[in-house]
């Protein structure tokens, strides 16, 4: 079984940068437009959007490109190398939701 090498262009890395850039650019805001129920509010920290979206894209690529390689070797499909990236994808945009909601409960 090949290792992914670290940055490689693959489906996952592909898949995992689509997810963490359009999931960082509204993971900030998720938490307050829950609470208050108002969806202007996932625009509301525009500059806390742009840092999520320039920290999450790279961190989804870069973990995208691991999983799934690895999960379409494994099941030895071209689309679990894409579900395999969507979930490295998540990772980063789940982290800083997380943050937000903690921001906004504290």
């Amino acid at each position: 079984m090949r290792k992914p090498t670290l940055g490689e262009a693959n489906l996952g890395a592909l898949a995992g940068a689509v997810v963490g850039g359009v999931g960082g650019l509204f993971a900030v805001g998720i938490a307050p437009a829950i609470l208050n129920r108002k969806i202007s509010l996932l625009f509301g920290t525009p500059i806390l959007g742009l840092f999520s979206w320039l920290i999450c894209l790279p961190v989804g690529w870069f973990l995208g490109g691991q999983v799934g390689p690895l999960l379409g070797q494994l099941f030895r499909s071209p689309s679990a190398e894409v579900t395999g990236g969507v979930l490295g994808g998540l990772v980063p945009v789940t982290l800083i939701a997380l943050w937000g909601w903690y921001m906004v409960l504290h």
